[in-house]
């Protein structure tokens, strides 16, 4: 991750190696917080480009911290959820 903008109520980081996948879930889950005014990333090239996030809130690394968590939360569920039906499919 690089840092390329760090200010009190603006944020914005290049998330080297990850895609579309990581960056639009962490901006959804950015937009659930009511701290945040504004989410969203782009991916200058499409094969060749990284993604840079930009996050505007009161506090953009408590939000990105908090969005972060909240993904990794709902990924044991789901997780969790997939094992529960495969072992019930046996």
């Amino acid at each position: 991750m690089k840092i390329i903008k760090d200010t009190k109520n603006e944020l914005e980081i290049e998330i080297t190696g990850e895609s579309h996948t990581l960056c639009n879930a962490l901006r959804k889950t950015l937009m659930e917080d009511k701290d945040v005014e504004a989410a969203a990333y782009v991916v200058d090239h499409p094969i060749i480009g990284e993604p840079k996030l930009y996050i505007k809130a009161k506090n953009p690394r408590k939000s990105l911290k908090k969005a972060a968590e909240t993904l990794k939360s709902r990924c044991y569920e789901f997780k969790g959820l997939m094992e529960s039906i495969e072992s019930s499919e046996k």
